[in-house]
């Protein structure tokens, strides 16, 4: 991972694993304390951008990593307090056509308590479309 990436601001640990045929996938994080506010609970964009991450991983694992998924719409629900230490998201493919996608997601800590559930609609964007329109606004 590069350094200052946005793996290593997000923390993650490892891809624990990304099923194609069943359009899952499990991320592995280190929550930090650097991503906490009072209390020591973990700011809910860490937790938003968590679930987001591995649901989008679940659609590449299925679609293959020529697809950006782009997300439209996220739903979080935030139910126990996330914490410095281990945490993981799992995505699963609700249901995929060829221009969006319908996924779910959520986040356990290391004991398995389950802290966030997630829903979201994504856009399948080509990753070349995507990263040519990149290029072009910066350069």
């Amino acid at each position: 991972m590069a350094e200052n990436s946005l793996y290593e601001v997000m923390g993650l640990t490892r891809i624990v694993s990304m099923d194609g045929e069943a359009g899952r996938s499990c991320l592995e994080y280190r929550a930090k304390a650097e991503q906490c506010h009072s209390g020591g609970v973990v700011q809910g964009g860490f937790v938003s951008g968590w679930i987001d991450a591995a649901m989008a991983h679940a659609l590449i694992a299925k679609l293959g990593d020529h697809v950006v998924p782009m997300t439209l719409e996220l739903k979080v629900s935030f139910l126990a307090p996330a914490r410095p230490g281990a945490v993981f998201a799992q995505g699963w493919i609700v249901k995929a056509g060829r221009k969006m996608a319908f996924v779910e997601g959520s986040l356990k800590d290391g004991e398995g308590t389950l802290l966030a559930t997630a829903s979201s609609t994504l856009m399948l964007a080509d990753r070349g479309r995507v990263e040519a329109a990149s290029q072009a606004a910066v350069g």
